[in-house]
């Protein structure tokens, strides 16, 4: 396989705040893990590793059928995101160009995920993000040289904004014109709205 940008999707949350796992949150037609990994797809992203938690697990069953998926199961989620990055980063191959790291309930287009991607690999960047009006969003992908450092991260150490942080003179910014950039459904009512914003239907 070539190498590229392999991308990790953070699914493991307990979704406290939503009442309810967001993996399995309908997005258009098919729960939000499933969208997430398809726009992934679709962005020709290398490979796709999932992180599952006890809580989300019941997620891998609406993943089939999508070629380059590797689910993993973080049984230390309760103890904090950090968690979660460094079991997927660890299972992101060692000729990798790049790691994308996505929450799942940060819903984006394949478009927005490819013009983020492409930005990065054909620049000399060592950490690329999108931003939109300004304000930085997510995806982001960082160079496969920091894999050590996603490796260390903790809850302690404010996680991959540590990383980031540390390499701001190589931090690339792609602006776009999309406020779905900064979307982030952490509560009931945060998904409602963005239903309503995007036209979906609950």
């Amino acid at each position: 396989m070539a190498p590229g940008v392999t991308a990790v999707l953070l699914a493991a949350g307990e979704s406290s705040r939503m009442g309810q796992p967001k993996p399995l949150l309908p997005w258009g037609d098919v729960p939000l893990a499933r969208y997430q990994v398809e726009a992934l797809a679709e962005a020709s992203v290398r490979a796709i590793v999932v992180v599952l938690g006890p809580t989300t697990v019941d997620a891998a069953a609406h993943l089939e059928g999508i070629d380059g998926i590797r689910t993993v199961v973080n049984h230390r989620a309760p103890e904090g995101k950090t968690t979660s990055v460094r079991l997927g980063v660890s299972q992101v191959a060692e000729d990798a160009e790049g790691i994308l790291l996505l929450a799942v309930d940060q819903p984006r287009t394949a478009s927005i995920m490819r013009r983020v991607i492409d930005a990065h690999l054909s620049g000399d960047a060592l950490i690329t993000h999108p931003t939109y009006a300004g304000r930085g969003g997510h995806p982001i992908v960082f160079h496969a040289s920091l894999a050590p450092e996603l490796l260390a991260v903790t809850e302690e150490r404010q996680g991959i904004r540590e990383v980031v942080s540390r390499h701001m003179d190589r931090l690339q910014r792609v602006e776009i014109d999309d406020p779905m950039v900064r979307l982030d459904l952490n509560t009931l009512d945060d998904y409602r709205a963005a239903l309503a914003q995007y036209g979906l239907r609950q």
